[in-house]
């Protein structure tokens, strides 16, 4: 691995801030991993659930494999399958399944996400695209309501309807992940979750607190507020939650195949509801109807294509392409900081730069990013060095742009830029993500969604899943000149960015993270302060973040601005909290990550606290 310089100095006072934030990381450090389960009764969720008999734990060191995600259940089962001679690819399809019933408000069957894969054999790192999709039949005109003409409120009409139902593509990505990458069959790895959804989990803080913050959306389909609201309230806090209907459809899958959900009744049961919103009556919420088909979930196929690259001191970093803008994004502010000692600037001019580069990089990823089957995405231009070295030179390392600032020009040298609309951007922070690595060396980073939390608020009757409401990613407002305007079947742009790090052809890093637009941030931030900064990775994870766009402020968690205001100051950075600094949304991201080191030792970290904290298991602890 390159060569991490230390700064005392900088690392105390990093340090500083990480431990306000991560105060329960040197416990979770020695903490006993949960044990093996074989018949998934009562696990939990988060960090704050789990089996009385299991402590969930952040931050684990060892061999054998490792698994890191949101959820203490969800690891867990990772873990079982790679204790049980499963690789990563099975793994990682398992844990996914398991956090589609302790997540239901991040994942599940009803969404979409994106797959990347490693090979420790071949040294081959692939990627599997199982976005969503418009429907064939969307009209470019879908989001203006037809009554008034004027395009529908983003909320509440627009996030809980028909209208911004996409073909769900995680089931898919599934079934291609174990055939090309895993030694299980889907019935093997969809086990566990079937069982966790039959027997429950125990409600935690954080599952009862997003129940209630969607509970007007959830009480407005009865079918939803069945299963959510039983009684008209949010489960409490130590019940245990059951989905016996999800439990009976994965079953039905598991016995079946796919086919049954794509081409099956399934199919037509999903697009009746998209068509036809189950609403209440007494509920003011205008639910406008879809127009997706059991057509467009038949002709649904994943797209098979090579991952981005760069490299950033000495290190491969592979990412999702496009529809993704993830890879692209990260890939081009790593490339600005490849010119910039960091090791040997002082916090503020760091922090200062790693801002300006995020800037820049969301400047061209709005400009030139979407579906490159809809349009020319210029990923080569955006990933190369002389892109990144143009953009550089916008920069001015002792004061911070004016903001938003325009994109790149893609054909011209020097420092030229281009004049660039500035688009509001809609993606929703609800995603969950998981990192896997096996005992023979391959990963998955898989990052997975159905957009909002509690997605569409729309349960399929009976089958106990949510409906994603991704299309909300297209603009709202369709402009030719917008490479992320709605068109059917096209792939809505998405900020989801899993990554696997590379050093010498081995992995060195897998890592992701939930967030809407801030995940791109929060990855690159994680790899700065793990690769540049000097910070173990629990530290690089449990540090406060910071989240610039391209806008005029940049938008940081209070632990962010308590630490490093003072050293951005003189810089002219302005920083603004981050949502409502009494709930969650005060937080930046809600990563997973893993690290393997020269000798092959892993160190599995999730977050400590931010979401209710998450679980990093290995197969074997160290002692």
């Amino acid at each position: 691995m390159v060569d991490v310089v230390q700064h005392r100095t900088r690392r105390l006072a990093l340090r500083r801030a990480v431990l306000a934030l991560a105060a329960p990381l040197a416990v979770g450090l020695l903490a006993p991993v949960a044990p093996a389960f074989a018949d998934g009764e009562g696990h939990g969720r988060g960090g704050g659930g789990g089996r009385p008999d299991a402590t969930p734990v952040a931050t684990s060191v060892g061999t054998g494999g490792a698994v890191t995600s949101v959820d203490a259940s969800a690891s867990q089962v990772g873990i079982d399958v790679l204790r049980r001679g499963g690789n990563a690819a099975d793994a990682a399809v398992a844990t996914a399944a398991a956090l589609g019933v302790t997540e239901p408000y991040s994942a599940g069957i009803g969404g979409g996400g994106y797959f990347v894969h490693f090979d420790a054999a071949t040294g081959e790192v692939t990627t599997i695209d199982g976005r969503e999709t418009a429907p064939a039949g969307m009209p470019t005109d879908a989001f203006i309501d037809p009554a008034t003409g004027a395009p529908y409120r983003f909320s509440p009409e627009l996030v809980s309807s028909g209208v911004a139902v996409g073909v769900p593509g995680t089931l898919a990505t599934w079934e291609a992940a174990l055939d090309r990458f895993g030694t299980k069959d889907l019935k093997q790895v969809l086990h566990p979750a079937i069982q966790l959804a039959k027997h429950g989990f125990p409600v935690d803080e954080t599952f009862r607190s997003q129940t209630l913050d969607n509970k007007a959306r959830f009480a407005a389909f009865p079918d939803t507020a069945e299963l959510f609201l039983p009684g008209g309230d949010a489960p409490q806090v130590g019940t245990t939650f059951r989905n016996p209907d999800l439990a009976d459809t994965l079953s039905l899958i598991a016995k079946q195949g796919t086919h049954v959900f794509y081409e099956g009744p399934i199919a037509d049961e999903i697009a009746d509801v998209v068509q036809h919103p189950r609403k209440d009556p007494a509920s003011p919420l205008p639910a406008p109807p879809g127009t997706l088909t059991a057509d467009d979930l038949a002709a649904y196929e994943v797209i098979d294509q090579a991952p981005t690259h760069v490299e950033y001191r000495g290190l491969d970093v592979y990412g999702m392409a496009p529809s993704s803008s993830g890879g692209t994004t990260v890939g081009e502010a790593l490339n600005i900081l490849e010119n910039h000692d960091l090791t040997s600037a002082s916090t503020g001019q760091a922090l200062h730069l790693f801002l300006e580069a995020s800037a820049r990089a969301f400047a061209d990823r709005n400009a030139y990013v979407g579906d490159p089957a809809f349009v020319d995405v210029p990923t080569e231009t955006l990933l190369s060095q002389e892109f990144a070295d143009a953009r550089d030179c916008t920069i001015d390392p002792d004061a911070a742009s004016t903001r938003p600032v325009p994109a790149g020009a893609l054909d011209a040298e020097g420092c030229a830029a281009v004049a660039s609309e500035e688009r509001a951007d809609t993606e929703n922070v609800s995603t969950t993500h998981l990192s896997v690595v096996d005992r023979w060396g391959n990963a998955v980073a898989y990052t997975l969604t159905i957009e909002q939390t509690g997605g569409s608020g729309m349960t399929v009757p009976g089958r106990g899943f949510l409906l994603n409401n991704e299309l909300t990613d297209f603009s709202t407002v369709y402009s030719e000149t917008d490479p992320n305007r709605i068109e059917p079947g096209k792939r809505p742009r998405s900020s989801m960015s899993p990554t696997i790090v590379l050093d010498d052809g081995e992995v060195r890093f897998v890592l992701g993270s939930p967030g809407g637009a801030t995940i791109i941030t929060t990855v690159l931030q994680i790899l700065m302060n793990r690769i540049d900064l000097g910070m173990t990775l629990p530290e690089a994870v449990a540090a406060p973040r910071a989240s610039q766009r391209n806008a005029a402020s940049t938008p940081a968690e209070p632990g962010f601005i308590a630490e490093y205001a003072d050293d951005l100051a003189p810089f002219g950075q302005v920083l603004v909290p981050s949502g409502d600094l009494l709930t969650s949304a005060a937080q930046i991201g809600a990563a997973a990550t893993i690290e393997v080191g020269d000798d092959g030792v892993m160190t599995a970290a999730a977050e400590p606290v931010r979401r209710g904290g998450g679980a990093g298991l290995v197969v074997r602890p160290a002692r």
